[in-house]
């Protein structure tokens, strides 16, 4: 720190709002320090830091230590720094919050695109009157016992877990489906599933835009990245392809918006199958985070979580649709929260999907995220751990509810939103357009030590809206069941990932950032091919069913899942040049053709 700390303050120029002067002058006082070459820290230094560190930084005779003063206010200048109060011109990162987001006249047509009143006093009278009906019914309902699985017990509610019930016919029509399903090899499915798909024109050159003339090197490169081979262990375990190719390949047309653009083609056609239609309507979602090793105990291999044990590493977050399709996937450290993530995925996945509703775990789940998913237009549906323990927040008084004062938390502050309505409109509309991108502005918003007012009046909109989705939650056992369903997609998901990153012994030893998305990226297209593949020949052999009198009812099919993959070989040696010469589509394994082993 200090030895590069003077020279970034010396070349930087950093700027702050009202009421952050302090944080500049405790800035230049540094300069001058450096500057000069002082050690000796002036009595009426600026100290724009915590209280608790002015104790410290002060010594008992009353002298200001010269370097814990350096260490409290670079360490100031960073919070400010994450939390927009303090930036720098022309910085991409470290910008003036304003200039993140779209104009006020764009943000107002946006605004107005999405059925947003332009004025405070029309939305919180709505959303007001909802929530005062909706607490004093569920008042009425709690205290006559009419709720399924919910009852009040000493001021605490206790909530019946959803039972998953099995149905033995589905079970077996399952089990038949994929009795019936074709044996195939890792190499020859994607060929499959390229031809019928056309993904692979996605993969387009840097420079000159045109599609990889070898699909052989282009689907080894993928293969890599999802198995977590390398180039190098998957040319030597390849016949048809060198390790020259792979590397031209990677170099050439592998980057992250053709992996991005390959993965919607290959969404937009699993949704259009008409088997997909069985598993759900396409507009509802789930996501959720998958805990991969690192290799190394160092910053860029990863960081620490307890919940995983002692291994640093990475977390892989994935959407999945309804109908088993994983739309979006993102690396986040150990570390690092998963809900300022969840918009991602559902504003810029760059499929033709109209997702309504979604679906996370604990940690996907704000505030913030509750109230910017209801002004976006989606409603957001997360399967709360802590749910017993949190609050419903009133807009009235809490004593307007005597049947709920156990329950209520404190009230909302209206005035709050009232006074930053049209920022918050300024900021929703950002996110729509696409001029900004959510995590970054929610990681800003969330930033320690900060004094945005625009983030407390998303958090009162965010109880608001939290609050009318706990009142959902209890009186609707069908939306538990819905999310319940929904979360086991994407755990389904998981064990597939499971079966396919195995090299390295699932550790992700890549220091780069963008080297992790390339396996995270890679890995989920070879899911979503798989998805497909199976999806089609899961079609085939219902159409057999049928043919032969037993067909198969729709409510049986939708407990299926295209998620299978005992009948793919991922081992062995990857002959690129026989996948290639398939091309037929391959024969149901029928009854008369059983073998016994």
């Amino acid at each position: 720190m200090r030895k590069f700390a003077p020279a970034l303050i010396e070349a930087l120029e950093f700027r702050a709002g009202k009421g952050d002067s302090r944080t500049l002058a405790a800035i230049a006082t540094l300069r001058t320090l450096y500057r000069s070459g002082r050690r000796e820290v002036p009595a009426d230094a600026p100290m724009p830091f915590r209280k608790e560190w002015r104790k410290i930084v002060v010594q008992p005779d009353g002298r200001i230590s010269r370097r814990l003063y350096e260490t409290a206010v670079l360490a100031h200048l960073r919070n400010k720094l994450r939390s927009g109060d303090v930036y720098v011109e022309r910085s991409a990162s470290y910008r003036r919050f304003d200039a993140y987001l779209a104009s006020s006249a764009a943000a107002t047509s946006t605004a107005g695109s999405l059925g947003l009143p332009g004025t405070p006093e029309h939305w919180l009278a709505e959303r007001g009157q909802e929530l005062d009906d909706r607490l004093k019914r569920f008042a009425r309902r709690l205290a006559r016992g009419q709720l399924e699985g919910v009852t009040l017990i000493d001021g605490r509610l206790s909530i019946s877990p959803i039972r998953t019930t099995p149905i033995p016919e589905a079970e077996h029509l399952a089990q038949r489906l994929d009795a019936m399903m074709p044996r195939i090899r890792i190499t020859e499915l994607p060929h499959e599933v390229a031809r019928q798909t056309g993904f692979l024109s996605a993969f387009t050159n840097l420079r000159t835009g045109a599609s990889a003339p070898r699909d052989n090197a282009l689907l080894a490169a993928i293969l890599a990245d999802a198995t977590n081979l390398g180039l190098s262990r998957m040319a030597a375990s390849s016949q048809g392809v060198t390790r020259d190719q792979l590397i031209w390949t990677r170099d050439a047309y592998i980057r992250e918006e053709t992996y991005r653009a390959a993965l919607a083609i290959l969404i937009d056609a699993h949704h259009k199958l008409p088997i997909a239609a069985a598993w759900g309507e396409g507009t509802t979602s789930s996501s959720d985070g998958q805990f991969f090793r690192g290799g190394k105990r160092v910053a860029p291999g990863g960081e620490i979580n307890a919940r995983y044990g002692v291994d640093p590493g990475f977390s892989f977050y994935t959407h999945v649709s309804d109908r088993h399709a994983p739309f979006h996937v993102t690396v986040l450290s150990a570390a690092t929260h998963e809900a300022p993530y969840v918009l991602d995925g559902l504003l810029h996945h760059g499929a033709s999907l109209s997702i309504h509703e979604h679906y996370t775990d604990t940690g996907g789940a704000t505030d913030h995220v509750f109230a910017l998913c209801a002004l976006l237009g989606f409603r957001f549906c997360p399967r709360l751990r802590d749910f017993p323990d949190r609050r419903l927040a009133p807009l009235e008084s809490p004593s307007t509810y005597p049947g709920l004062q156990a329950l209520l938390g404190k009230r909302i502050r209206a005035d709050i939103i009232a006074t930053h309505w049209d920022d918050i409109l300024r900021l929703v509309a950002s996110l729509r357009s696409g001029h900004a991108m959510p995590s970054a502005m929610l990681r800003k918003l969330a930033a320690f030590e900060r004094k945005n007012q625009i983030d407390v009046a998303l958090q009162e909109i965010g109880k608001i809206e939290r609050t009318l989705f706990m009142l959902d939650w209890l009186e609707n056992p069908s939306l538990r069941r819905r999310c319940q369903a929904g979360l086991n997609k994407s755990e389904q998901r998981q064990a597939l990932t499971q079966a396919i990153c195995t090299f390295r012994q699932g550790r992700i030893i890549d220091r780069s950032h963008e080297a992790q998305l390339y396996r995270a990226s890679g890995l989920n297209l070879v899911i979503a091919a798989i998805v497909y593949w199976n999806a089609t020949y899961m079609s085939d052999a219902l159409a057999h069913l049928a043919a032969t009198g037993q067909a198969a009812p729709n409510h049986l099919v939708a407990h299926t899942s295209p998620v299978g993959w005992e009948h793919i070989a991922f081992s062995g040696d990857f002959l690129w040049d026989r996948a290639a010469q398939t091309t037929a589509r391959k024969a149901l394994i029928l009854p008369a053709t059983y073998t016994a082993a």
